[in-house]
C-alpha cells in the first residue's frame, strides 16, 4: 500500500508546515481532519480542496459538501473521493481553504511516495511540525479573557524601544547621587 506524504505550508508563511503521511486509500475528508489536527483548529466550519499546478493556480474543487455558490462543475466530495484519485503527477499540489469567513488557506505539496506502511503507525499521521501556526481564533480567545485582563492592569499595548522616559544622563546622575550616599554611610 503506497502512502503519500504532504506538506502543509500556511500560505502567509512557508516557514510554517505540518508534514502529513497517509495512505493513499484514504479520502479528502482524512486529510482535511488531519490538516486541522495539526494546526490545533476546530473542525467547524466549511472548507475545500482545490487541485493546483506548480504556480498554484485553482482547478477541480473536492468540497466537504455542496455548498450555495457557483460551480463551474460540480464538486467532488471529500467523503467520496479518495487521495490516490486525484494524484495526476509525482508533484501533485493542492489548495485547502478553511472557513470561507476567515479564509484560512494553505497550500499542500505531495513531497514523498513510499511503499512501506509502519504497523505501529495510524494514519494519517502528522510526521513533523515546523513553526507555530496561526490562532484561528485570535489571541485573545485562544489565551481566554484572564489574558485580556492582565494586559489591561500592565498596559501590554505598545512599548517604546525598551527604554523608558528618563535620559541617560538623568539616569546616570541618580546613580551618582545613589553612590555618594552609600559613600557618606561609610565614613560616619
Amino acid at each position: 500500500m503506497a502512502i503519500l506524504k504532504f506538506r502543509v505550508y500556511f500560505e502567509e508563511d512557508d516557514s510554517v508546515y505540518r508534514d502529513i503521511a497517509i495512505k493513499h486509500t484514504q479520502t479528502f475528508k482524512d486529510l482535511h481532519l488531519a490538516i486541522l489536527t495539526s494546526y490545533d483548529f476546530d473542525n467547524k466550519h466549511k472548507a475545500t480542496f482545490y487541485r493546483s499546478n506548480d504556480s498554484w493556480l485553482r482547478g477541480r474543487e473536492i468540497s466537504l459538501a455542496q455548498y450555495d455558490k457557483p460551480y463551474v462543475a460540480p464538486p467532488l466530495l471529500m467523503e467520496e473521493t479518495t487521495i490516490a484519485s486525484e494524484i495526476k503527477d509525482t508533484n501533485q499540489r493542492f489548495i485547502y481553504v478553511y472557513d470561507f469567513a476567515k479564509n484560512w488557506v494553505f497550500q499542500v505539496a505531495l513531497i514523498s511516495v513510499t511503499k512501506e506502511e509502519s504497523v505501529k503507525t495510524t494514519y494519517p499521521s502528522i510526521t513533523r511540525k515546523e513553526g507555530i501556526g496561526p490562532p484561528q481564533y485570535g489571541t485573545k480567545s485562544l489565551l481566554g479573557e484572564k489574558f485580556a485582563d492582565i494586559e489591561e492592569k500592565y498596559d501590554l499595548k505598545e512599548v517604546n524601544d525598551g527604554f523608558g522616559e528618563d535620559s541617560d544622563d538623568e539616569a546616570a546622575t541618580d546613580d551618582e547621587e545613589q553612590v555618594e550616599d552609600n559613600n557618606e554611610e561609610f565614613i560616619d
